[in-house]
C-alpha cells in the first residue's frame, strides 16, 4: 500500500518520504533538512501531514521546524528525548502506535545510539524504520548507551519477519562491508553481498533498504551471540 520515496541528503543521509494513498496523507521520516523533502513532495502533488523522529540528532531532525511552517505537519518523536526535540507534538514509546492513514505503526525502544532512540514497525506492510540503531551490515556507534542495549535491539530486530523492509538513514553499507568481511572472513554470504555492494554503488545506486533476513545472514551486529562480542565488534569498527 505505502509509497516509499528515498530522498538523498547532505552527505549520506537518507529521508524517508512515505505516502499512503487510501488517506492521502505524507509522512517524512527523520528530516535532516527541509528544502528536497518539500519539493519532493511538491513534484508527486503530495501533502506531508506527518513526521516520525527516531531520535534527537540533528541530522534526523534539522528539517523538522521549516517542514512544519510550511505544511502544519503533525510530528511524532520518542517520548525520552521531548527536551531534545522541542517541534514534538506526540511523544511515543514501545507500546504505543501510531498511524499514517489506514496504517499502523508499532514503537520499538531500541536505545543505546541515543537513550531514547526508537523504531517504527509497520508490520502489515513488512516494514521498519529503524534510524541509526540497526544499518545495512552495521549498527549505530554507542553514544549514550552500552553495548548491552544494543544487543538487546539487535535480539528484538531479529525477531522480526525475515521478509521485512528495513529502512535505516544512512548509506553506510560499503564501509560497514569492509569491516564486517574482517569479523567473519569465512561468512560466504557476506562475501557475496559485499560483490553486489561493490557493482551497486560503482554505479552510484543506493543499497538500502535491506531487509531482517539479509542482515540477519551477513551483519555481524545482529550475528553476535553475546553482548561482549557485540562490544568487541562495536570497538574496532570504531577503530577500523
Amino acid at each position: 500500500m505505502l509509497e516509499i520515496i528515498r530522498i538523498p541528503v547532505l552527505s549520506d543521509n537518507y529521508v524517508w518520504l512515505v505516502h499512503e494513498p487510501h488517506s492521502k496523507e505524507t509522512m517524512v521520516v527523520d528530516p535532516a533538512v527541509a528544502e528536497p523533502v518539500l519539493a519532493e513532495a511538491d513534484k508527486r502533488g503530495w501533502k506531508i501531514t506527518q513526521i516520525w523522529n527516531t531520535h534527537w540528532h540533528p541530522d534526523h531532525t534539522g528539517g523538522n521546524s521549516a517542514i512544519k511552517e510550511a505544511t502544519g505537519c503533525h510530528i511524532t518523536g520518542p517520548e525520552a528525548e521531548q527536551a531534545r526535540i522541542p517541534t514534538l507534538d506526540t511523544l511515543v514509546k514501545e507500546g504505543d502506535t501510531v498511524r499514517l492513514g489506514d496504517v499502523v505503526a508499532d514503537v520499538i525502544d531500541v536505545p543505546a545510539h541515543t537513550a531514547g532512540h526508537i523504531a517504527f514497525h509497520i508490520a502489515d506492510e513488512n516494514t521498519v524504520f529503524v534510524g541509526d540503531t540497526l544499518f545495512a551490515m552495521g549498527c549505530g556507534r554507542l553514544f549514550e548507551g552500552t553495548a548491552a542495549q544494543m544487543f538487546d535491539n539487535m535480539q528484538k530486530l531479529s525477531k522480526l519477519p525475515g521478509e521485512t523492509d528495513v529502512y535505516c538513514a544512512h548509506e553506510y553499507t560499503q564501509a560497514n562491508g569492509e569491516y564486517a568481511l574482517v569479523a567473519e572472513p569465512d561468512n560466504q554470504a557476506l562475501k557475496d553481498r559485499m560483490d553486489a555492494v561493490l557493482a551497486a554503488r560503482a554505479k552510484g545506486e543506493a543499497t538500502v533498504p535491506t531487509t531482517i533476513a539479509l542482515e540477519a545472514a551477513t551483519n555481524p551486529f545482529m550475528r553476535a551471540v553475546s553482548a561482549e562480542q557485540l562490544a568487541e565488534r562495536r570497538m574496532a569498527k570504531d577503530n577500523f
